[in-house]
């Protein structure tokens, strides 16, 4: 089994993460996510992308558990997964995130770094650094607040709570919620109404608003990843991670 499935159809690209249930991502999968979109870029039978995954949930994040990638040299791993993390945003055709399940920590950041987020009721979206003990990450200083604003993305970021799919839609960090399990579906279909317009003109208003997020998010990968190795270090850290690879609440000491 592949890790990403690419299938193009009615002007759509679908973008399949195969990791299931929790579709972990590393620097390979994200890069492989990249270089397709790259490559659905020039090609003229695709005009937007639909990105989703196979399994109970879109996307949990980085594997923290033994033999996920992140045991040895985390902060190493980390810098080569953002310098192809970033290049998610110069990607020049539309994305549509089909969120179903749970997209937590980097699997937010990746559901976040889409043009927009498709989710049912059940979805939930959780940005659990501060439960882990440590910095967020994957742009989302940036994304975040773009999304639901400076106010709410403190509240996410800082309790760490889950955010189910009708309140995503209502504070904007979901733009549709779908029937129930319908969430691929109903993003293939306004991918599809994407995919009908002006292709020319799609992506000129798009680079238009989009403006330099790219180099914002350039900035701001620098920023997380210092505070993530700062934070990495501390008790409080180990113990979050621990916590949650042990499916307990953490007891944390400020240290």
């Amino acid at each position: 089994m592949t890790d990403l499935s690419v299938v193009v159809e009615d002007g759509v690209g679908l973008l399949e993460m195969r990791r299931p249930p929790a579709n972990h991502f590393d620097e390979r999968l994200i890069g492989q996510i990249v270089d397709a979109a790259f490559e659905l870029d020039d090609d003229p039978r695709c005009r937007a992308l639909v990105l989703a995954s196979e399994g109970r949930h879109f996307c949990a994040g980085a594997d923290f558990g033994a033999g996920g990638g992140f045991d040895g040299d985390r902060v190493a791993v980390s810098e080569r997964l953002y310098r192809r993390a970033v290049q998610l945003f110069e990607i020049r055709t539309p994305v549509i995130a089909a969120v179903q399940g749970a997209a937590v920590g980097g699997g937010l950041g990746l559901a976040c770094a889409a043009d927009f987020r498709v989710a049912d009721a059940s979805t939930r979206f959780v940005a659990n650094f501060a439960r882990l003990g440590f910095h967020q990450g994957f742009g989302l200083s940036v994304t975040l607040p773009d999304l639901v604003g400076r106010q709410v993305a403190a509240d996410l970021l800082l309790t760490g709570r889950r955010v189910g799919g009708e309140e995503a839609v209502r504070i904007g960090l979901a733009d549709r919620l779908s029937e129930p399990g319908r969430q691929r579906e109903t993003a293939r279909a306004w991918a599809r109404e994407l995919a009908a317009a002006a292709p020319l003109a799609v992506r000129s208003i798009r680079a238009t608003l989009r403006a330099d997020l790219p180099r914002r998010v350039q900035a701001a990968l620098e920023h997380e990843l210092a505070e993530q190795a700062r934070l990495w270090a501390t008790r409080d850290s180990a113990e979050g991670i621990a916590a949650s690879l042990e499916r307990r609440p953490p007891v944390f000491r400020g240290e």
